[in-house]
């Protein structure tokens, strides 16, 4: 009798703990939901795509700071940050606003719609962004030729790197999970 409530009570802590870690899970992946749909809303895109950038490139981590000096939920270069301070004529900015969950998704989602534009003239936008938001314009100017420079299948069999390509299809399958909680919210 004495074994079966050792049982019993591990069985309860190992159910508390899975209980814990899911809580926890839901509460980190959801607590900047909304600032990223109001910048989502701010610049016209999909709110599901601006947060699976923000769990690919921080893990929900405001406070992330990368190898290449990048900031935040999104990741933001001081270079790019620059570009959406000028075009939104921020008179205020410092480089650590960018750990603000709100400033970076709002810069973040700014930056992503201009690379959905600059690539506006192919089948699908979204891989050459993606690319361009991991690797740089530089890298994605030298996969997008021939029939890669109009065909996103073809591009993204001529990415260079590996790391970009999982990047891509990371990034997508992620947007495609968010999807139906932004379904009633999108711009």
């Amino acid at each position: 009798m004495k074994r079966r409530w050792v049982w019993i009570v591990l069985a309860l802590v190992a159910i508390g703990g899975l209980v814990g870690c899911w809580w926890w899970h839901q509460r980190r992946e959801h607590r900047y939901d909304a600032a990223i749909l109001a910048a989502a809303r701010r610049y016209g895109v999909d709110p599901a795509l601006v947060k699976a950038v923000v769990w690919r490139e921080s893990a929900f981590d405001a406070r992330a700071f990368g190898r290449a000096e990048e900031h935040g939920l999104m990741q933001i270069r001081e270079d790019a940050a620059r570009e959406w301070v000028d075009a939104e004529r921020v008179t205020t900015f410092q480089l650590a606003h960018l750990f603000n969950p709100e400033t970076n998704t709002l810069a973040g989602a700014w930056y992503l719609r201009k690379l959905l534009r600059r690539y506006d003239r192919t089948d699908d936008p979204l891989p050459y962004a993606l690319a361009d938001y991991n690797a740089g314009r530089g890298r994605v100017l030298q996969w997008n030729q021939g029939a890669a420079a109009t065909n996103s299948r073809a591009f993204i069999a001529q990415i260079g790197f590996p790391g970009t390509q999982q990047y891509v299809h990371a990034v997508r399958q992620r947007q495609l999970h968010y999807q139906p909680q932004f379904a009633k919210a999108s711009p």
